[in-house]
Order: structure tokens, then C-alpha cells, then sequence
């Protein structure tokens, strides 16, 4: 019997143990030793190194249609040293973004493993929390790509940076190189640029501005976001103080100074035309996901628009139509988006690259904001087929009557929709309680932003108190943009998409800096009600002196009219509908708020000039799409009892006088809805998002003198409109009626005191 072998001893732990050892010599010297040889052959970047202007790219959302270019000016930049920047304005740059400059090894690690963490999460704030140092390698050679390798590369030269340069080298260099907004690259240009003085001579109230704009140089420009430059300017020097650098007196001694205004774009920097307005929006779009002008101006990059190129065409091509042999006062702004995602396929501000913006203006909608009395209808409990009296009512002194005495008798509110009957919808909105109030909700539910820069009070208020019954009849103001967002959620069944322009953005090196997926939609208004609304909108464009769209393709629309004061003229004229796919906007006014004429003398209304641009801006996006349904929501049938909303109700507040003979329908034109007197135009503007409000002009008022609005700046607004005056209650006998709202030539409405 052949005796066993011995056993061997097991060396399994012993391997385990070999790995386990080799596995972190992998982790812990590999990257050591990619560190020590990127510092070895690392160069320190000096400022004649900076990266140079290139040629920006904005496109269709084809990929290959060119929208505009962006051509930067060259870069406007003077060496100054060290010791011409006053002591105070080198405290207020370091108080904004290193107080622990001279204290600090030149980088952060904190900031690298944040950077790490927010890449791998695909966050887009990645690369984020840099020192003065890192801020200059990064200007000077790495670029903007926001990843963990560029951070590692800017983290490894900027500690090389500090070991060879001084503080003050390096606080110098950054000085001499940081872009400042206003094509001001270095304290010296932007001291110029911002005060029109030499650095020298800067204060520290005008240094701690140039400090306060580095974070963010468009969005913090005085003449882009002014309350929060004034945030951020106070955060410097409450900084200063608590570095020592000066006293709790003196700055409690410190005013803000006053700026000047941005220089107007050189020609070569803006496209000529229509596209040259995509080009500003695009730009506060990109600012607002990180991508600075500065990135805009340097990066070569190439920008994919929402804009649909057949879309866009087809709306400058209706304005240009419609208004090429009308008078030169008239301007128009035309907005469609893609209710399935908030995409913005057409986009059309003004005919004038620099000019104003009207797709931004807060606008009063006249009719068109009806839509919005019947979503809160229905969130009420009130169908629309609930039967409201639409001939002349009275409210205490006000007496609502329609345009030349146009009723229905009394009709369901989806009938008086159609003809655009102020008294019924005057009517549903005092029935329901807190009816103003809920309309605005609506409103707001379906996309129109309750808070817009620039305006201090909420939207859709009476200076930040509750709306007046007259919000039904567009009393107050909202921007085309929203307008078309608003009618596009209706469209989508309630469901609200944000608009966005920008969805791709590849650097020179074909690096992507941004890639948006449409944001998933949020159902802001429920199904049915929004459904109900949209069906009660389709008989609308047809019945709009024949405006419905060609091929019989279906689609839910409104007019609207304002009228100029108690003129009897017109000053705005909407039209706003949709199909599934595609909502638009258009507007049609005059730059300073004067009353709108044909070439003929005609008075112009929402079914006339706007309705012509709106049925062919939308004829030629769609042709050649499905001719797509509606979801087929019926309103629900009126409860059994309801609260007073039906038009035999007697409503506290308000006679109804006789019923009055039907009359034959008019259809040749739609009835101005809602004029606010002079006195009480208030700057009402809808977030969005996501860009810059622009106040359209104030009605003339006596010895106003009119805003300009010829000077184009990032965020176009006109002069605030001063506070009005308590409207004195009507003494008799007076010789002349208090002012008020005209709802018609010769019904004018006194407003309550």
C-alpha cells in the first residue's frame, strides 16, 4: 500500500492578500505617477497665451441650417501692472472669488472631488469652486470643458503656477486676463467699459462692481439683471469687511455707483435680420446652463436650435407678406412651440438683428385671455355649455356692454368664446368666487410665469394686490412667448413643457458641452378640463373671417383686441392657436404703443392682420404633416343645482337688465375686449425661463416724454411706468367722465376708487 503524500499547505489567503496589495499599488501610485509626470511637463500659462476669438455656429434643429454666426469683436485688452489697481478694487476681487488667495497653495481639492462627484452624477454645475489660480490656467489654456480630466489638468498646472509665481504675479496675470462682460477682457478695459475712467481712478463702490460681475459677467450686467448685480455687490463688500479690509463705517458709507450703458453691437456682431433676436436668446439660454459669453466667443462652437428651418421661413415669410404694404409703424412678433415637448420651432421678435424684441414684450391680450376664464370655468364646476346672458350688465358705475351691442341672448360660455362676448365672460368671472383670482391661477397653470426679472410684483396682479374682474378681457400684460406656451399645454392636454431653443452645443474640439433631452412634461391642468377648452377653440379660426387652416387640418385658436386708452382705436391684435403639434402666437402693435391702422385707414383686430400671418406661419410648418385630432374630451353636463353660476342667477353686485333681441351674427371683425387708461398701464410680463423680459412701450400719456427703443441691450426694458394715482371718485355734476376702461367707442368703464 503506497503511503499518502503529505498535505500541502493552502496558500489561497497569501494570494488574496497579493492581489489585494497589487491592486492598490494600481489605485494609489499610478495615479501618483500620472500626476508627478503631467507636473514635470506641465507649461505655466502666461497671459499672451490666452485662447483666441472663433466663430460661433447656430443652427436649425436640422443640424445643417445655418441660423446665425456669432462673430466675436476682438477681444479689447490692456496690460496694466499690479500696482495701478487700487488697493480697494484688488480687496473687492478677492472678497468675490478668493479670500483665502494669499493664504491658500493655489488649488483646491475640495474642488476637484466635487467636480468628480458632479461629472459622474452628469451634473451640469461640474467644475465648480476654483481658487484665482485655477480661474486664470483655466482662462489662459485648459478651456471650459467641464470634466474631471480638465479639472485634474488645471488643478496640476496651477499648483506648478504657485510654486513659480508670486501672489502678485499671479493676482496680476488674472487682472490683466479675466473677461468682464462688454468685450472687456482685464480690469483696465472693463474700468472703461463699465465707468469710462482709468483704473487708477476706480473707487471702491465701482471696484466692487467690476468684482460682482466676474461671477457671471451677461447675467450680472447692470443693464441685464440690476437687483441681482446690487445682491451680489453687497455680498463684496460685506466680504471686504469681514476680511479686515475695511471698515464696518465706510461701508455702510458706500453707494452704488452709476454705470454706463452697454455700447451699442457692432454690425458684425449681430446677424441683420430676424435671426440676429434667435442670437440674443440663444446666448441667455447658454449663459443660464453654464456656457458664458466668453465660452460663446472662444470655444468655436456649435450651437443645435429647436428652430425648425421650414418653421422659421414660414413666419418671417407671413409678416413680411402681411405687412409689406402697410404703414412702417406696424411691427409684429411671431412664436410657435412644439406642445409635445416646449421645443420653440419658429421664433420671430422683429425685423432688426439689434432692435427690440416684441416675442419678450409684456403685450395686453384683449380676447385671447378668455381661454383662460373658461379653464377656471371648468376647474369650477361650471361647464361650458352653462348658459350666460351676454347683453349689458352694470356693476355699481360700471356698465360692460359688447362691441356695437353685439349679443347672443343668452348662450353657452363655449358660444360666447366663439364670438367673443365680454359681458358673458364678464358675467362667469363674477359668479365664481374669487373668479379674477382663479382665472389668473389658470393662467399661470397653463404657463404664463408668475414672477419675470424686472418686475417686482407678481404677474397678473394688480401691482402685486389681487387681479380686477377685467383680467377676463386681457386687462393685463403677457409676452407672445408665453402666450404660445400657455395655448401650447391646452394643446398637450394640460401638460406643461418649458420652451428651450438650445438642445446641443459641441465645442471647436468636438467635446459636448451640452446635450438637453426634452424635460419631461407636467400635467399643470387636468386632461379633460384642457380638452373641453381646446374643443371649444376649434370652430374659432374658421369663424375668424375664414382663417382655418388649409387642408381642413384642425386647430384651436382665439383672438384678441386692446384698445388705445378712450380713443376708439386699436393698439394690439393677437391671434393664438395650435394644432397638437405646433402652437402660435402672433402680435401685431406698433413699437410705441400708438393705435394701429391698414394702409386704408381700417382699424386693425385680432381676425385681420394677425390671423392672415398666423394662418400662414402655421400653413407652412405643417405642410406635408398628418393632419392630426385633438383629444375628444366632452364637458360635462351641468349639475343639478349650481352656485349662481348660471345667467338667471341674480349675482350680488350686479342688475341684469331685460333680455334683448338676438341679432344676426357679425363676423367681419372681432371686438376690442379690454383698454386700460394710460394711467393704469402696468408691466405685466411673464420665467420663464428662461430669458430676459422686455416691457413693451406705455401707452402716451400727457407730458410723458416716450421711451427710446432703438438701443438694443442684453435685456431690453422700457422705463418702469411710474405708480398711478388713486383715481378720484366721480364728484357730481362733473363735466367730464372719470377715467376708466373702454370696453367699446363710447362705453367707457370708471374705474372704483
Amino acid at each position: 500500500m503506497t503511503p499518502e503524500e503529505p498535505q500541502r499547505p493552502e496558500r489561497r489567503p497569501r494570494t488574496r492578500r497579493s492581489r489585494f496589495l497589487r491592486i492598490l499599488a494600481l489605485v494609489v501610485l499610478v495615479p501618483v505617477v500620472l500626476l508627478a509626470a503631467a507636473y514635470l511637463l506641465a507649461d505655466v500659462p502666461r497671459p499672451a497665451d490666452m485662447q483666441t476669438n472663433q466663430v460661433a455656429t447656430i443652427l436649425a434643429s436640422d443640424g445643417t441650417s445655418v441660423v446665425a454666426k456669432v462673430i466675436p469683436p476682438e477681444g479689447n485688452r490692456t496690460d496694466v501692472p499690479l500696482e495701478a489697481v487700487p488697493g480697494s478694487v484688488r480687496n473687492a476681487v478677492l472678497s468675490a472669488e478668493d479670500r483665502d488667495f494669499y493664504s491658500n497653495p493655489g488649488y483646491s481639492i475640495s474642488g476637484f472631488l466635487r467636480a468628480g462627484r458632479d461629472n459622474l452624477l452628469g451634473r451640469e454645475s461640474a467644475g465648480g469652486g476654483s481658487t484665482i489660480t485655477q480661474q486664470y490656467v483655466k482662462n489662459a489654456l485648459v478651456g471650459t470643458d467641464r470634466n474631471v480630466i480638465r479639472k485634474a489638468r488645471e488643478l496640476v498646472v496651477s499648483a506648478k503656477m504657485a510654486r513659480q509665481w508670486s501672489k502678485d504675479e499671479i493676482l496680476g496675470a488674472y487682472l490683466n486676463t479675466i473677461y468682464f462682460g462688454r468685450n472687456a477682457y482685464g480690469i483696465a478695459a472693463a474700468s472703461n467699459a463699465f465707468f469710462g475712467k482709468p483704473v487708477e481712478q476706480l473707487t471702491i463702490a465701482e471696484g466692487a462692481v467690476l468684482a460682482s460681475v466676474i461671477q457671471s459677467p451677461s447675467m450680472l450686467d447692470p443693464a441685464t439683471d440690476p437687483d441681482a448685480l446690487r445682491a451680489r455687490w453687497n455680498y463684496v463688500l460685506d466680504g471686504m469687511v469681514e476680511m479686515g479690509v475695511l471698515a464696518a463705517s465706510e461701508r455702510a458709507a458706500v453707494e452704488f455707483p452709476e454705470v454706463l450703458p452697454v455700447a451699442p453691437p457692432s454690425q458684425a456682431d449681430v446677424a441683420p435680420g430676424p435671426e440676429g433676436l434667435i442670437r440674443t436668446q440663444v446666448a441667455h439660454e447658454l449663459e443660464a446652463a453654464g456656457i458664458g459669453e466668453r465660452d460663446l466667443e472662444t470655444g468655436g462652437l456649435q450651437i443645435t436650435t429647436t428652430i425648425d428651418a421650414k418653421a422659421q421661413q414660414a413666419a418671417v415669410d407671413a409678416v413680411n407678406r402681411a405687412l409689406g404694404n402697410q404703414p412702417d409703424q406696424l411691427r409684429a412678433a411671431v412664436v410657435s412651440i412644439d406642445p409635445r415637448s416646449g421645443a420653440v420651432r419658429a421664433y420671430y421678435g422683429g425685423a432688426e438683428g439689434a432692435g427690440f424684441d416684441f416675442a419678450q414684450a409684456g403685450l395686453q391680450t384683449g380676447s385671447a385671455f378668455k381661454v383662460f376664464g373658461a379653464v377656471a370655468a371648468l376647474q369650477d364646476k361650471v361647464p361650458l355649455s352653462t348658459p350666460f346672458s351676454s347683453a349689458p350688465l352694470t356693476v355699481g358705475d360700471i356698465t360692460i356692454k359688447n362691441v356695437e351691442g353685439e349679443t347672443c341672448g343668452t348662450c353657452s360660455l363655449a358660444e360666447a368664446l366663439k364670438r367673443s362676448l365680454n359681458t358673458s365672460y364678464y358675467r362667469l368671472t363674477l359668479s365664481m368666487e374669487n373668479g379674477a383670482q382663479k382665472i389668473a391661477d389658470a393662467a399661470h397653470q397653463a404657463g404664463i410665469p408668475k414672477q419675470v426679472p424686472g418686475i417686482e410684483h407678481e404677474t397678473l396682479t394688480q401691482f402685486g394686490g389681487p387681479p380686477e374682474t377685467g383680467i377676463v378681457l386681457g386687462q393685463y400684460q403677457t409676452r407672445p412667448i408665453d402666450m404660445a406656451s400657455a395655448y401650447a399645454t391646452l394643446a398637450a392636454s394640460g401638460m406643461y413643457h418649458q420652451p428651450f431653443l438650445v438642445q446641443k452645443v459641441v465645442d471647436a474640439d468636438g467635446k459636448i458641452l451640452l446635450d438637453r433631452q426634452p424635460p419631461p412634461g407636467e400635467q399643470r391642468i387636468e386632461a379633460p378640463i384642457a380638452d373641453a377648452v381646446t374643443q371649444a377653440m376649434v370652430p374659432i379660426a374658421q369663424y375668424s373671417r375664414g382663417h382655418g387652416l388649409a387642408g381642413g387640418r384642425v386647430s384651436a385658436a382665439k383672438t384678441g383686441t386692446a384698445q388705445l386708452g378712450d380713443t376708439g382705436e386699436n393698439k394690439d391684435a393677437w391671434m393664438v392657436g395650435s394644432t397638437p403639434s405646433l402652437s402660435t402666437a402672433v402680435w401685431v402693435g406698433t413699437a410705441d404703443g400708438k393705435s394701429i391702422e391698414t394702409s386704408w385707414g381700417g382699424m386693425i383686430y385680432g381676425s385681420g392682420l394677425p390671423s392672415d400671418i398666423w394662418k400662414a406661419t402655421m400653413d407652412g410648418a405643417l405642410a406635408g404633416t398628418p393632419n392630426e385630432q385633438f383629444g375628444n374630451a366632452q364637458p360635462s353636463r351641468p349639475p343639478a343645482a349650481t352656485g349662481g353660476s348660471s345667467a338667471g342667477a341674480t349675482e350680488q353686485g350686479y342688475t341684469e337688465p331685460p333680455s334683448t333681441r338676438q341679432r344676426s351674427v357679425q363676423t367681419q371683425q372681432e371686438a376690442p375686449s379690454w383698454t386700460a387708461p394710460p394711467a393704469q398701464a402696468v408691466p405685466q410680463a411673464p420665467v420663464q425661463q428662461q430669458a430676459p423680459v422686455q416691457q413693451a412701450p406705455a401707452q402716451p400719456q400727457p407730458n410723458v416724454p416716450q421711451p427710446q427703443r432703438s438701443s438694443p441691450v442684453p435685456q431690453q426694458q422700457a422705463p418702469a411706468p411710474q405708480e398711478p394715482a388713486p383715481v378720484p371718485a366721480p364728484a357730481p355734476p362733473a363735466p367730464a367722465p372719470p377715467p376708466g376702461i373702454q370696453i367699446l367707442p363710447g362705453v367707457t368703464i370708471p374705474l372704483p376708487g
